[in-house]
């Protein structure tokens, strides 16, 4: 029996005040509903319990202030007041679902949708016999999938992605006979995937993805005509595809890689699929060729067959103008022959193209050129690992969206092109082991965009250009084995983005290690090694704080390893070796706890080596070419080292040494200072003037003789002739005795005068001032002796050599003659 509004009001009015009416069966029908209200209320109030997490504080709103239907979240049925719908997705809440929450029987939609609850679902889900739609993605659920929530007969839609849930699919989904969508995608499920769901007639969407599941594909999966998108990538599936999944003609998404799965595909996969837009079934061990009926699929966008065992020619491909993305790598495809690469052109037309990857094959014959009349939107190219012939073609830099070009170990040869510089999207370039020549073209700075840049091993030759100083977004950039030559610019060493690899190794660089080094500060990875660097190592390197690996071995550096490099506390891998650095081994390498490799050896280090650290490791340090050094563990075969006591005795004897030598020395100056002294004591005491010599030149004596005229010669003898002089400065009156050097006996004579005169002291000789010996304005050799003109002294004395003299004894004195000179 019906109550009207006006009716239940009057009812409950008189219930409050425990009245009695008339109408006994009205006051139980409003008892009954203000029961299931009260029911609603007690559960949400024990949800509300089991959140222990409420960043956004929504749960605030819960309370006896308003009706709970207003509460945040709630949604309820306008007729009987119950809550209907229960929506707190997306508000950071964390805690459990609490049982209480079966007793939500008219509920028909329950979202908890990226969340933090986690523990189990309550089974109690299964009792609400009204549900239609469970969105449970993204929280942190665990345990297994209540198995009767197929008594939810109503439910159109569920989705429990992202949630830690385990064991198996239960078969008695298969019940849901209303069931649209299903997804368990990104769980820890296991088992197989139920036959009994090719019994969801209504099924559109079934989603698998990264999972643990294993067995083979059900072939019942063929009975779900409905079926538009199926997904079960990153599982462990087995077995081949069953036939009739390819007979989904309305399939729109099918996608299975990343399994086990064998097999071949259908040779009419585009006509019994004709709706098809993305088929994948890439990283299986899928065979055979690629079905030719694959050309007819012309909605098809995705094609991703890459990582099977896939042979033969790729076909035409010309239909297929809505391809975007065409995954072919890692297969067996071409015959390394030309005419390999023929369906690539096919795609020219294509306007939609943007990712072409057919690397790793056996792709065989010319770089296309077709390629640079490729989509403005192509933005990815992979060719490499195959073996692809000619040059990158000229008006590669048409394709101005491109984004990533590899096109590493092929044979590829000819230059880098110019016009590279106008892909100025371009963020990865690899073009590494080929026989590319040439230099690498200075409008590369134009790739302001660029992130990895791979030329090495190829024969690229000429300098770096200093223009890389513009690709500051940088990360990796690979130059070595070519034939570079000159200095590395300090516009590269100043790319401060460089994080991941700097490798300048194997090439013909000179010149010191740039200033600009210091800039590094974020590289993991610096190579120059087998250069022709030299100077001293600059200790600014110690800056480069995030090095794990530095290699300059097989250069020519000098000098210490600096001191600033104990900064380098994460470094993994040094090698110095093969250069001629010297002075000690620092000790603070053995207090890198991370260093794994340590090559020092052929340089000229010297002293102690450490015992700690890397170098306890034998097989991880290597010292072998520095003589100097000793010490360290067996293992390195060095000398051992004296130690302190040996050191400080060494210390002593080097002491005792040198004051020893330092004593005879002393000895040997005394004894010739005693010497010399006696000596002098044995000769005549003569006066300060006896002894003092006249310096007189060429010119002044020519001076003096008014240029030896005859009016001055005094007389001529057997071996020169005596000339009468007045100096200019003093106003003596000499005699000049000028030799004849033209006959033999005149140089000795002369220096036999020498001798004897300024030894001789008798009052009956004349005096000798100085002796000349030198050249005339001619060149001709000239030698004279000055007297002191005595005016009765003899001519004979001037003429001849005094008496006495003899050969051997004026031989004898020649040292002291030149002394006189």
């Amino acid at each position: 029996m019906g109550i009207s509004k006006k009716h239940l009001e009057v009812v409950i009015l008189l219930s409050c005040f425990n009245l009695q009416g008339p109408n006994l069966l009205g006051l139980a029908t409003a008892t009954t509903v203000i029961r299931g209200n009260d029911t609603d209320q007690q559960a949400l109030l024990h949800l509300k319990a089991k959140i222990t997490g409420d960043q956004l504080k929504v749960m605030e709103s819960w309370n006896s202030s308003i009706h709970f239907c207003q509460w945040h979240g709630i949604t309820c049925g306008r007729k009987h007041q119950r809550v209907t719908k229960l929506e707190l997705q997306f508000l950071e809440l964390s805690g459990s679902l609490s049982p209480y929450i079966g007793n939500l029987s008219f509920l028909k939609e329950l979202n908890l949708a990226s969340n933090n609850f986690y523990d189990h679902i309550p089974q109690e889900v299964g009792h609400l016999r009204r549900l239609e739609r469970l969105e449970l993605i993204n929280n942190s659920f665990s345990g297994e999938i209540p198995s009767n929530l197929s008594a939810c007969s109503k439910l159109t839609y569920i989705r429990m992605r992202g949630n830690q849930l385990r064991g198996e699919i239960p078969g008695s989904f298969g019940l849901l006979s209303k069931l649209k969508f299903l997804s368990f995608v990104n769980n820890s499920l296991r088992g197989s995937i139920p036959p009994a769901l090719g019994n969801l007639s209504s099924l559109e969407e079934l989603y698998l993805t990264y999972n643990a599941l294993s067995g083979v594909l059900p072939e019942a999966l063929g009975r779900l005509t409905n079926l538009t998108h199926f997904s079960a990538d990153e599982n462990s599936i087995s077995g081949s595809i069953p036939t009739a999944m390819f007979n989904l003609s309305n399939i729109i998404v099918f996608s299975i890689g990343g399994n086990k799965i064998q097999g071949t595909l259908h040779s009419d996969l585009a006509i019994t699929m004709p709706r098809v837009e993305a088929f994948s079934v890439w990283g299986n061990q899928i065979y055979g060729k690629i079905p030719i009926s694959i050309s007819n699929a012309s909605n098809l966008y995705q094609l991703q067959l890459d990582e099977n065992r896939l042979s033969g020619n790729v076909p035409s491909l010309e239909k297929l103008e809505n391809l975007f993305v065409l995954n072919l790598y890692t297969n067996h495809l071409g015959h390394g022959i030309e005419g390999d690469l023929n369906f690539v052109c096919t795609l020219v037309n294509n306007t939609k193209l943007g990712i072409l990857s057919i690397h790793n094959n056996n792709f065989g014959g010319v770089f296309p050129k077709c390629i640079r009349n490729f989509s403005r939107t192509f933005s990815v190219l992979g060719i490499e690992h195959n073996n692809i012939l000619g040059r990158i073609p000229d008006g590669i830099g048409n394709l101005n969206s491109l984004e990533v070009l590899r096109a590493s170990q092929n044979q590829l040869s000819g230059p880098i092109p110019f016009d590279i510089g106008r892909l100025q999207k371009l963020k990865k370039f690899y073009v590494d082991s080929n026989f590319l020549s040439g230099i690498i073209p200075h409008s590369i700075g134009n790739l302001t965009m660029l992130i990895e840049l791979a030329l090495d091993v190829n024969k690229l030759k000429g300098s770096i250009p200093s223009s890389l100083g513009n690709c500051q977004n940088l990360l990796r950039m690979t130059l070595s084995h070519n034939n570079l030559s000159g200095s590395i610019p300090p516009q590269v060493l100043a790319l401060s983005s460089l994080s991941i690899l700097l490798n300048l190794s194997s090439n013909y660089l000179t010149g010191e290690l740039p200033f600009e080094v210091e800039k590094l500060k974020n590289l993991g990875e610096l190579d120059v090694s087998k250069n022709r660097l030299s100077g001293l190592l600059p200790n600014n390197l110690g800056s480069c704080v995030s090095l794990e690996k530095l290699f300059l071995d097989g250069n020519l550096f000098e000098g210490p390893i600096p001191s600033s490099l104990s900064s380098l506390r994460g470094l993994a891998a040094l090698d110095v070796s093969d250069n001629n650095l010297s002075g000690k081994v620092p000790e603070f390498l053995a207090s890198f706890g991370a260093l794994k490799y340590l090559n020092i050896s052929f340089n000229d280090f010297e002293g102690v080596i450490p015992s700690e650290g890397v170098f306890k490791n034998s097989s991880a340090t290597f010292v072998e070419g520095n003589n100097k050094l000793c010490g360290g563990i067996t293992e390195l075969h060095l000398s051992r080292c004296n130690s302190a006591k040996s050191s400080k005795t060494s210390l002593r004897l080097k002491i005792v040494i040198v004051a020893v030598i330092l004593g005879v020395t002393l000895i040997f100056l005394f004894l010739l200072i005693m010497l010399l002294r006696k000596k002098k004591e044995q000769q005549p005491t003569t006066t300060c003037a006896e002894n003092s010599l006249l310096r007189l030149s060429y010119q002044s004596i020519l001076r003096a003789t008014n240029g030896f005229s005859t009016q001055n010669l005094v007389g001529l003898g057997s071996f020169g002739s005596v000339y009468r002089g007045i100096l200019e400065d003093t106003g003596e009156v000499i005699a000049v005795k000028v030799l004849n050097l033209l006959n033999h006996g005149a140089s000795r004579s002369f220096l036999a005068e020498c001798e004897v005169l300024k030894n001789i002291r008798h009052r009956n000789l004349v005096k000798l001032l100085t002796a000349v010996s030198g050249a005339d304005y001619q060149g001709n050799d000239f030698k004279a002796l000055v007297y002191e003109f005595m005016v009765n002294g003899s001519l004979e004395d001037w003429l001849h050599p005094p008496a006495g003299t003899n050969e051997p004894e004026t031989i004898r004195n020649l040292n002291l003659f030149q002394r006189l000179n």
